[in-house]
């Protein structure tokens, strides 16, 4: 396959920069070709190999600036959509990677479209699969649970994962996967343009600070996140199958959601 390389690198640019503003001659544009990798020559094992490389051992600050991630060249009908049913639409029949043979249903997300809170943790379970909605089952009702406690609903925020399908027997996201999936959830964030993150797990917190810290050291604070003109407040907890296996957790989590609802409401009284 060819594709004109001055046209896709333009076609980039104005996708991940928002530089509305650059033009090219059309003489320039001509007899400039080259040949496309097909996805089974190794660019995405580089790919996945860089993304490895990006994670700090111990975060700098709290600042976290993001790239637009591993973006094609080849621009896709999604990368142009204006909202969240119409991303929805154009992503959830995704085969770029093999955890689409399978998977039972992709599994987009849910919520308010215009939330000012998002919700991300790791991947889909074993119910989140059967059902197509995040956060479902024992997990899910004690989410539910926890939200309820400080006064949300699943209604009133949006709720999704890293990845979109569930990785075989709940194992951890593949570097690969992740390159070829994260991209969805950063224009999710793009369309939505919540005012507050709350990442839930270790799993959620490393790879959105592109940090390997431990949770430990991840929660219990703000990080500032800013990605393309998304600018908002990053917090990282437990995930709620977590405090299934260890209730000594329960206690912690608690302070981490009752300091993001303070930090919320400070925020909606300015």
């Amino acid at each position: 396959m060819k594709r004109n390389l001055i046209e896709d690198g333009i076609n980039y640019l104005k996708y991940v920069r928002k530089n509305k503003g650059i033009s090219v001659p059309s003489e320039y544009l001509k007899n400039i070709e080259i040949e496309i990798p097909d996805g089974k020559s190794g660019t995405i094992e580089m790919a996945a190999e860089t993304h490895k490389k990006e994670y700090k051992d111990k975060l700098p600050g709290t600042n976290v600036v993001r790239d637009g991630g591993a973006v094609s060249l080849i621009k896709e009908d999604w990368m142009e959509v204006k909202n969240i049913p119409e991303l929805d639409e154009k992503i959830n029949k995704c085969s770029k990677c093999p955890l689409h043979s399978t998977r039972k249903n992709f599994v987009f997300g849910t919520g308010n479209p215009k939330a000012d809170i998002m919700l991300i943790g790791e991947a889909p379970g074993a119910e989140e699969d059967n059902q197509g909605k995040p956060f479902v089952g024992r997990a899910g009702k004690l989410l539910t649970d926890i939200l309820k406690a400080i006064n949300l609903t699943r209604e009133e925020v949006f709720i999704c994962n890293i990845l979109k399908c569930r990785p075989p027997e709940n194992r951890n996201p593949l570097p690969e996967e992740i390159v070829r999936c994260e991209p969805y959830l950063l224009k999710q964030l793009e369309l939505i343009k919540p005012k507050f993150i709350l990442c839930l797990g270790t799993f959620a917190g490393q790879t959105m600070l592109r940090a390997k810290e431990p949770l430990g050291k991840m929660r219990g604070k703000f990080y500032n996140f800013n990605y393309s003109d998304l600018s908002a407040k990053l917090m990282v907890t437990y995930h709620p199958a977590a405090l299934l296996r260890n209730p000594n957790w329960k206690r912690p989590t608690w302070e981490d959601v009752q300091l993001f609802r303070k930090e919320y409401d400070k925020e909606k009284e300015k």
